[in-house]
């Protein structure tokens, strides 16, 4: 057997598994499992351990590297694990070094265990084409930024992925014009801090204009997608895109984090409650049928019901439709952790509560396109989904095509055309 990659987290984590099989095949390791870890949560990193003992049952026989986040911030705890043959660091996982230094050392049967550098020496991103994808496959990522500058008190992952860099404008250009010539439709960047990039880069060019660049160069370029953003850092070629050009979603992730705006002081973030508010409100104006996403955490430390009550009125007053829930847990380290805590079933009540209040707006948005037309990304047998990024239940189609659909119904989960 190749090269299997078990990833956990976010899209990044996605992108980045398909450059780690690449990298670690071509170093010619084989009957490997790479466990490519998050770190955002207690539970990711326990799912992490609970897989790599899971698979050590089924695969005896075959060798466990653990990389990723998780792996970059608790490198021991991992290489304790009796199942755990080679732990590689977040920014090593991505070289074809780390993989030949493994094979060897797996050759030899000795070496240290742990490979992990220092992720915050770090100052400089390659570009990285990812040749595992399908021809036609319908949606696939690029990597255009890394790392993350700020400090929001909850959060480890900055000591996991080190500070922010970015690809270079024309590199990831290059990427996608590549991509598309390969068949790919949709195209979506990936990044740990969208809103950062180019700050480290010649000139500090902003998101909106590689977004502006993209769209410019690549005309053959069916769907642009941006994943999460920071919506205080947004910039104005960011909007003019949003507004004028059909082939950028009307789609946004937002990083909120928090309704409150004590709870956004506390958790070191850099917008208020009015803020998140007016930017939705602005980006409606200029694309009205936009449907944003949003990540919140229930249950930061010091969170009163009525703290709370504002994080699950801003699902109405955002107008969100994807709500990302996360139960907040203590990440050693981090300044949140020493902050007086929730009790555990009221995090979990709270996580509840905001998980309804979001299926009840995804319902209510699903039943609002009935009637529309929408072009659907065909994305396999019976499914694609719209511009909003609303899953579709379809009959045929080719997979990779992008089809103008009439929205017949729902299920309210999702639609139908």
């Amino acid at each position: 057997m190749g090269v299997e990659v078990v990833t956990f987290g976010c899209r990044l984590n996605a992108f980045e598994a398909e450059v780690i099989r690449s990298k670690a095949e071509g170093a010619g390791l084989v009957d490997t499992i790479v466990i490519n870890s998050c770190a955002v949560t207690n539970e990711a990193v326990a799912q992490a351990r609970q897989s790599i003992r899971k698979l050590k049952r089924e695969r005896p026989g075959a060798r466990i590297v653990v990389t990723g986040c998780a792996a970059q911030t608790q490198a021991a705890m991992f290489a304790d694990m009796a199942e755990v043959d080679r732990v590689v660091g977040n920014d090593d996982k991505m070289r074809g070094e780390a993989w030949r230094a493994t094979q060897a050392a797996f050759d030899v049967g000795a070496g240290e265990k742990i490979a992990v550098s220092d992720i915050m020496a770090i100052r400089e991103m390659a570009p990285h084409l990812v040749d595992g994808y399908a021809s036609g496959l319908p949606r696939v990522f690029v990597q255009v930024q890394n790392g993350c500058d700020h400090r929001c008190t909850f959060c480890i992952i900055p000591f996991g992925r080190g500070n922010s860099r970015s690809v270079p404008m024309g590199a990831v250009v290059e990427q996608v014009r590549t991509l598309v010539e390969r068949g790919h439709a949709e195209i979506v960047l990936t990044g740990v801090d969208l809103t950062s990039y180019g700050t480290d880069l010649p000139g500090a060019p902003k998101l909106g204009m590689l977004t502006r660049q993209i769209l410019r160069h690549v005309p053959e370029l069916k769907r642009l997608r941006i994943s999460s953003i920071d919506s205080i850092e947004a910039d104005g070629d960011l909007l003019d895109a949003i507004a004028g050009d059909a082939r950028l979603m009307p789609h946004l992730h937002l990083s909120l984090q928090s309704g409150d705006d004590m709870i956004l002081k506390r958790m070191k973030r850099r917008h208020s409650r009015q803020d998140a508010i007016a930017f939705c409100d602005q980006v409606r104006r200029l694309r009205p049928d936009i449907a944003f996403g949003a990540d919140i955490i229930a249950g930061f430390p010091t969170e009163t019901e009525e703290m709370f009550s504002h994080s699950l009125d801003l699902v109405e007053e955002c107008g969100l439709t994807f709500l990302h829930v996360f139960p907040y847990s203590p990440r050693p380290g981090t300044p949140a952790a020493r902050m007086p805590q929730v009790a555990g079933p009221e995090i979990k009540e709270r996580a509840r509560q905001l998980r309804a209040a979001g299926e009840t707006a995804l319902r209510k948005r699903l039943h609002a396109e009935i009637g529309a037309t929408r072009d659907v990304l065909i994305e396999g047998a019976g499914q694609g989904r719209t511009e909003h990024y609303l899953p579709v239940a379809i009959a045929g189609g080719r997979v990779g095509s992008v089809v103008p659909l009439t929205i017949a119904g729902s299920d309210g989960e999702r639609l139908t055309a």
